[in-house]
């Protein structure tokens, strides 16, 4: 009987070893390698963008629409927008700790894409990256998006053929936020 319970004790002691082990194993695998994006100081700098917005363009009579929010765990940042008139698209913005940068892409219904690079910091982001025009030239392209105060941020974007020497302005919109 002295021996079944020692070997009952042995046993038990032998599994839960291997299930501490297990466990341990297990969290230091899933251990992220960074810090959630979430509690990222870095990753919550687009955030004055969140939101549901009307924009217009100045002059212009037409209110576009967009939704600003977060997707990825709050990794990836996403303005869902229409433009009227049919023409809609995505931007998706999201920061990097592997190389301290911000990374954008926007992807329209006509099946236009670019991609972009580049800094958010104190209300305002900047974003660079090239294309081709409609005749094979190339362009550089600029977004900007400020935060003008809680309510309002204004983005546009700027064209240049002369790799950065010039812009012209192809898109400025005023986002206005829209009232629950």
């Amino acid at each position: 009987m002295k021996k079944i319970e020692s070997l009952k004790n042995v046993l038990f002691s032998t599994t839960l070893m291997v299930a501490i082990n297990l466990i341990a194993a297990g969290t230091a695998a899933a251990a992220p390698d960074h810090p959630v994006c979430s509690a990222s100081a870095e990753s919550r700098q687009f955030d004055f963008w969140l939101g549901d917005w009307s924009v217009s363009a100045p002059g212009g009579t037409k209110t576009s629409t967009s939704r600003v929010f977060l997707e990825l765990d709050q990794c990836l940042l996403v303005e869902s927008w229409d433009g009227g008139r049919g023409h809609t698209g995505k931007n998706m913005f999201a920061y990097s700790p592997d190389d301290k940068s911000w990374h954008g892409l926007f992807a329209d219904n006509a099946g236009r894409v670019h991609v972009f690079e580049g800094k958010v910091s104190a209300g305002a982001g900047e974003f660079t990256g090239p294309s081709r025009s409609e005749n094979g030239a190339a362009v550089l392209n600029r977004i900007k998006v400020i935060r003008i105060n809680a309510d309002q941020v204004e983005q546009t974007w700027e064209k240049s053929t002369d790799n950065g020497s010039t812009w012209s302005v192809a898109f400025r919109g005023v986002y206005s936020r829209k009232k629950p």
